[in-house]
């Protein structure tokens, strides 16, 4: 990823909070907001505010999140070409690997909130892709983009890319695993992800 404070990333990926909502929303848009509000509400109880409530309180915003990220199609961007060079069995296991990285790596972070408000700004609907813009407002007044990439699946429209100041997780991921399977190979890959993954505090 880009050197970005972690707050901002956290918010980024576990959605944003504090959104306001406008006065017309696409449908991707209200379905983005009703999992914000599922999130808001599990960091406004008070019984997983308590000490050591902490990964009871992750694990509630794993469950409200779930249903909001298409882990695969997240997993075969940020693998970009190589995706077609796995096999079923490879593709679910980095599937399993890239989630757990990522749920690692930021859901923990979004416990340093303090208040930062992101508005809604302007979305656009293509087809089956959808783009929803964000603008965080940082404690210092400074105003942050988070644009949420999002494809339809059914009836539901899933975030697969999140872009902070225009800068994409997927992008920033598929140059990190690109050079890793160039210089060295696909099983190294998995091995520095597991390797990350175990440095990790659950």
């Amino acid at each position: 990823m880009a050197r970005r404070h972690p707050l901002f990333i956290a918010f980024a990926t576990v959605l944003g909070l504090w959104v306001l909502r406008p006065a017309a929303a696409s449908e991707p848009a209200d379905q983005l907001k009703a999992a914000v509000d599922q999130v808001i509400k599990i960091l406004e109880d008070p019984s997983l505010k308590a000490s050591g409530k902490g990964e009871a309180r992750r694990e509630a915003i794993r469950r409200a999140t779930d249903g909001l990220f298409d882990w695969e199609e997240t997993a075969r961007q940020s693998l970009g070409p190589h995706w077609r060079q796995r096999t079923d069995v490879e593709r679910r296991q980095f599937v399993a690997l890239f989630r757990e990285l990522l749920e690692r790596t930021y859901l923990s972070k979004i416990e340093l909130y303090s208040g930062e408000k992101i508005t809604y700004g302007g979305d656009s609907v293509d087809g089956d892709m959808a783009t929803v813009r964000t603008v965080m407002l940082t404690k210092k007044q400074q105003e942050v983009p988070i644009d949420y990439r999002m494809i339809r699946r059914g009836n539901r429209w899933l975030v697969y890319d999140v872009a902070v100041e225009g800068v994409s997780l997927v992008s920033n991921y598929r140059g990190q695993f690109n050079d890793i399977i160039r210089t060295a190979s696909y099983p190294a890959l998995v091995k520095k992800m597991e390797a990350k993954i175990a440095e990790i505090k659950p």
